[in-house]
């Protein structure tokens, strides 16, 4: 009698780098699918059947496994919904060595099979396994090398002072792959140059620009897709300022080549500016470079109510050092677009140190942190739990000041700052943690 073939589920997996031409009638993905399926079709004395389903990766690289099908393709993998994965050549799958050895990892412990149709070997063998090592290599190493190609393409085109794409800047358009001054942009551009040098503050020419509804370029791709502006901000004037390319200069990991554009703004102006966003540099190294003993305790919980994170800064008064959080989006669209600027460090501290205090002492939370303790660890004391709470706030003012931001970061989730108060949100299972770190510092201090 003859055998019975046991039927095996073929998933094809196709991927092409780029998007170029896949909107052809017949196109790279659907030349290595047909290929697939006329392989799957010459093994149907085997039990091979082509699944329903296609996994096509169209304008992906395969330098990552970070693509929608071959996602798919694997989360069917360990579904069991698979028997072999076939493909046109290896490199579709993956040109990572790194990352295919974790495949086939994923496919043996799965039994599936992983068959190339122009490079014949099978990942069960040990042979098949160092035939795939060898031709992964190459692939890796072609990949690396048309990555070096491209870059020494990209640094020989810009020494030239040829534009190699991305996002244009404002004062030009990309035509046929060259910037050319837009008239309305120059003068736009002239006159934020002009009025930096006659105000002298980024700051409030950021907050006239704003109130005049200034906006960052808007393009469209060559592919047409449309990028719209946006407000513009502190960080955007500062890359404009520092951007040579508007005195006709190409620059390019920190050197500056004569550019083929043409330059839109006076190069006596554009030394001005430097000149003054150097002094304003030293000045603000030298802010921040005083030096403060005393810790950020909300260092990363503390937001304003607009959304914005507060980050910690201090000034220095009369020989005295004030600690405060100030509002981040006021470095980017200046104080008066905020309705939070900034707040006193000390205040809001104690009020957030005496909520922690209450919460470490509060009968009901205690009882529910031991429950919960005494859940994951059934042979913990729960008097010494309930003593290890009482024993942290009792000695909270000779805690030192790193110890008290640890512990408030534990049981505090978040803080947030209203022109009419704050709030404080304390975490669900901050009390279960914190007993648990203790608990397991005392354990290691025993065993030493």
């Amino acid at each position: 009698m003859t055998a019975i073939a046991q039927k095996m589920r073929c998933a094809i997996y196709t991927r092409k780098s780029t998007e170029e031409g896949l909107d052809m009638d017949y196109n790279s993905l659907d030349a290595q699918r047909d290929a697939c399926h006329a392989y799957i079709a010459s093994q149907k004395s085997e039990g091979w059947v082509a699944l329903r389903d296609a996994y096509d990766d169209g304008g992906f690289s395969g330098g990552t496994l970070n693509r929608p099908s071959v996602q798919r393709l694997l989360e069917d993998v360990r579904e069991g919904l698979i028997d072999v994965i076939v493909v046109y050549k290896i490199d579709r799958l993956s040109r990572s060595l790194a990352d295919f050895s974790k495949l086939v990892e994923l496919f043996d412990q799965h039994k599936v099979t992983f068959v190339s149709v122009t490079q014949s070997f099978n990942t069960t063998t040990s042979m098949g396994r160092l035939t795939l090592n060898i031709l992964l290599s190459f692939a890796q190493f072609e990949r690396e090398l048309g990555g070096e190609r491209v870059r020494d393409k990209i640094a020989a085109s810009r020494a030239k002072g040829i534009w190699m794409g991305g996002f244009p800047p404002l004062g030009y358009d990309v035509v046929e792959r060259k910037l050319v001054p837009n008239p309305a942009e120059v003068k736009l551009v002239r006159r934020i140059f002009e009025s930096f040098i006659a105000i002298g503050s980024v700051t409030v020419l950021v907050q006239q620009l704003r109130a005049e509804g200034v906006m960052t370029k808007s393009w469209t791709t060559i592919k047409e897709k449309d990028r719209q502006g946006k407000l513009v901000d502190k960080g955007w004037l500062y890359k404009l300022f520092k951007n040579p390319v508007v005195i006709g200069i190409a620059a390019y990991k920190g050197k500056h080549y004569p550019g083929e554009h043409e330059a839109i703004l006076d190069k006596a102006i554009w030394d001005q500016v430097q000149e003054m966003l150097a002094r304003n540099d030293v000045a603000q190294r030298a802010r921040i470079n005083r030096p403060s003993n005393a810790p950020a305790l909300l260092k990363g919980l503390i937001f304003a109510s607009d959304g914005n994170a507060m980050t910690p800064g201090h000034t220095k008064k009369g020989g005295r050092y004030y600690r405060y959080y100030v509002n981040t989006a006021t470095m980017k669209i200046g104080r008066d677009a905020c309705e939070v600027t900034r707040v006193a460090a000390g205040d809001i501290d104690a009020k957030v140190v005496d909520q922690v205090r209450k919460v470490l002492l509060a009968p009901e939370v205690i009882a529910q942190a031991v429950r919960e303790v005494q859940k994951l660890a059934p042979e913990t004391d729960e008097q010494q739990t309930v003593q290890t709470l009482q024993s942290i706030e009792s000695v909270w003012e000779e805690l030192f000041p790193a110890e008290q931001a640890r512990i408030t970061h534990v049981l505090v989730d978040r803080v947030v700052v209203s022109p009419t108060g704050i709030r404080i949100d304390m975490k669900t299972d901050g009390m279960k943690d914190l007993v648990a770190s203790v608990l397991a510092e005392t354990d290691l201090k025993k065993a030493a």
